[in-house]
């Protein structure tokens, strides 16, 4: 089989290699266009693109791939099959019948759960204590063609978003490869998915990393696991005395405490409430108390508890919530 890879971050790059060391003959990779960082610092080049240029393997970065320039560059390369995962631009109808076979694309979810573009992200959010990937025939409608197969893993419940993204793109490329396999084969048995099952996984939005301290601990524990690398799960320290403070949260794990137990504080406690602060920071949530084990004031370094309160110190009784009134102090 001819194949075109196309994919762009480091989900992609377990495939990509896979299909290098294969029987298949890979035509070339098309990838995003590399972009520039702020001014004076160059941004690494993708890890795509270094294994590209490792196995001289022919490259091509189109602004926008649904075009007749872009068409004839693929069409020349005459491919049986698009293999996607991580490419980041929609293809259309017209790209896919470039290839003979049109296209495959590589998901990381078991669909039709968690369509979309932050699937890793939104499964750990919500809780999900399994999940997968999914290999599909593509379509011009978003993630809703047709499985040719599936895996599926379960979820670490201290696993975060970046950890568990890197296994299932371990877990995606012998997979990818067996779907090949079948296609020159002639043998694939394509399922249809069922809408009326189909979840959503949109892009992330920097407003999903504020903690709402009235959630369940075991549900802003999730959000902190999903928000890796980016936006990051934060809050704002309404000290006694000062402005508001950025943390950025990391690690955290679920006290068996009750709140409402908690000794030398007003009742009823607030959720956001620091319980304590001495070795460990532990709040108050909507049910339970969380311990936040490693926490980052915006600018510095990731710190755990202990060392953070001994050079912020925190009292017990002062609240983390929404950023309110007066300037923020980027500590």
């Amino acid at each position: 089989m001819r194949v075109v890879m196309m994919g762009t971050g480091a989900f992609a790059v377990p495939t990509f290699r896979a299909l290098l060391d294969s029987r298949h003959d890979v035509a070339g990779l098309v990838t995003q266009p590399a972009r520039a960082g702020p001014a004076g610092h160059r941004p690494p080049p993708s890890p795509m693109r270094v294994l590209a240029e490792q196995s001289n393997t022919p490259m091509l970065a189109p602004e926008k791939v649904n075009t007749d320039s872009a068409w004839a560059e693929l069409a020349a390369w005459e491919p049986d099959v698009l293999v996607v995962a991580d490419y980041g631009q929609i293809l259309a109808a017209a790209t896919l019948e470039v290839a003979r076979l049109g296209g495959v694309n590589l998901h990381g979810s078991l669909l039709p759960k968690y369509r979309g573009a932050a699937p890793v992200n939104w499964a750990i959010y919500h809780g999900e204590s399994e999940t997968g990937v999914s290999v599909i025939q593509m379509t011009p409608r978003i993630d809703a063609g047709p499985c040719l197969a599936q895996a599926s893993t379960p979820i670490d419940p201290d696993e975060n978003s970046i950890e568990l993204e890197a296994r299932l793109a371990q877990l995606g490329a012998p997979l990818v490869l067996a779907t090949i396999e079948a296609l020159a084969a002639g043998r694939v048995e394509p399922l249809p998915q069922d809408p009326g099952l189909a979840t959503p996984a949109r892009r992330l939005r920097k407003s999903d990393g504020l903690v709402d301290w009235s959630r369940p601990a075991q549900a802003i524990k999730n959000q902190i696991r999903a928000m890796e690398p980016w936006p990051r799960t934060y809050t704002f320290w309404q000290r006694a005395e000062g402005d508001a403070v950025r943390l950025i949260l990391g690690r955290a794990r679920v006290r068996a405490d009750d709140a409402s137990t908690w000794q030398g504080l007003q009742k009823p406690i607030v959720p956001g409430t620091v319980l304590g602060a001495k070795e460990g920071l532990l709040v108050a949530t909507g049910q339970g108390v969380l311990e936040i084990e490693s926490l980052q004031p915006a600018g510095k370094r990731m710190l755990g508890a202990a060392e953070f309160l001994r050079g912020h110190p925190m009292k017990p009784g002062e609240r983390l919530g929404k950023e309110e009134g007066g300037r923020r102090k980027e500590e």
